[in-house]
């Protein structure tokens, strides 16, 4: 199949295919007399699961390692482990973060009149307003 089809099969657009293939975290189809580049099953079978795992939110670089072991039959499943438990690691401290972003900015806007004067919490904490700083 083509570039196209295997963007179409595994759920990975053709620009994505195209970029993996560069960084090298898939290796380059055979390609036909023409240049076109030609996939085949197993190949589409990768894209799906680079897709999986960037969709789970893995690094291009998690996902390289991961690809590296599932590819390699004597891998110790502990390596993935360690990987994912990295990885839960670093959403937990983002789930925190962006909570914290929730917080504060419901704090803003409850602090907001929303009317028509111009006083405006929200915008004098963004501009880091010397009364907002002294708190």
């Amino acid at each position: 199949m083509n570039i196209g089809q295997a963007a179409s099969s595994s759920g990975v657009s053709a620009k994505m295919i195209r970029y993996y293939e560069q960084i090298g975290l898939i290796t380059p189809p055979m390609r036909t007399d023409s240049n076109y580049r030609v996939y085949g099953p197993d190949e589409v079978h990768v894209l799906r699961f680079i897709k999986r795992a960037r969709t789970l939110g893995f690094s291009v670089e998690e996902t390289a390692a991961l690809l590296g072991l599932w590819q390699d039959r004597s891998r110790a499943s502990a390596e993935v482990r360690d990987i994912a438990s990295s990885h839960i690691a670093a959403l937990e401290t983002k789930i925190a973060e962006l909570q914290g972003m929730v917080k504060t900015l419901s704090h803003l806007v409850h602090c907001c009149a929303g009317d028509s004067r111009p006083d405006c919490p929200i915008l004098d904490d963004l501009a880091g307003s010397p009364a907002q700083k002294g708190n």
